[in-house]
């Protein structure tokens, strides 16, 4: 109870917060080349950062006799390559994004499913992973399909989260707002 009373006091940081998310989702849409600019920077750094995780999972935690252990070196390293190429031709990354994406996702697809084969050795009726490596083949197929469309679509996607998030956020620190003016108890 302390807690909530503390936000009401406070309920003008959720009212900053909710406001520099319409500002992001409204920018968005107003200067999506910038957004897609900032998407390529974190798409570069995502990949780079998940494939030094799988590397180093790879590298120290697979069991090498178990002939399954170099699939997640692959992946970490194809995960490194697609941050490194971003980095460097931030660019041209712009406009074949699209096309690294559909790649990556499908090469982590493959193999998400074949470790997924190799789990279902030592773990009974494990699908997840199999899911997950076949959702990620078929994003990958799509965005392959519809490369510009498909960057387009994820930065509105984006926008329009930012937006309707801080709506929300203005509304519940004004609830906040009228709340601790009002002594209520909360």
């Amino acid at each position: 109870m302390i807690a909530a009373h503390r936000l009401a006091a406070n309920w003008y940081w959720l009212l900053v917060r909710g406001l520099l998310a319409l500002a992001f989702g409204i920018l968005v849409f107003v200067y999506p080349g910038s957004a897609i600019a900032a998407f390529v920077i974190l798409f570069g750094a995502y990949a780079f950062v998940d494939g030094m995780f799988v590397l180093i999972a790879g590298l120290r935690f697979a069991h090498p006799d178990s002939g399954s252990w170099w699939w997640m070196i692959v992946q970490g390293l194809a995960g490194i390559a697609a941050g490194v190429l971003t980095f460097f031709w931030p660019q041209i990354t712009a406009l074949v994004l699209g096309i690294l994406v559909a790649a990556w996702a499908v090469v982590t697809g493959v193999f998400e499913i074949l470790t997924a084969f190799q789990l279902r050795k030592n773990v009974p009726g494990e699908i997840l992973l199999l899911v997950a490596g076949l959702l990620s083949v078929a994003l990958g197929i799509f965005l392959s399909l519809f490369p510009i469309t498909a960057l387009l679509a994820g930065i509105w996607i984006v926008g329009v989260y930012a937006i309707v998030a801080g709506i929300a956020l203005v509304v519940l620190s004004f609830r906040l707002r009228s709340l601790a003016a009002h002594g209520s108890t909360i």
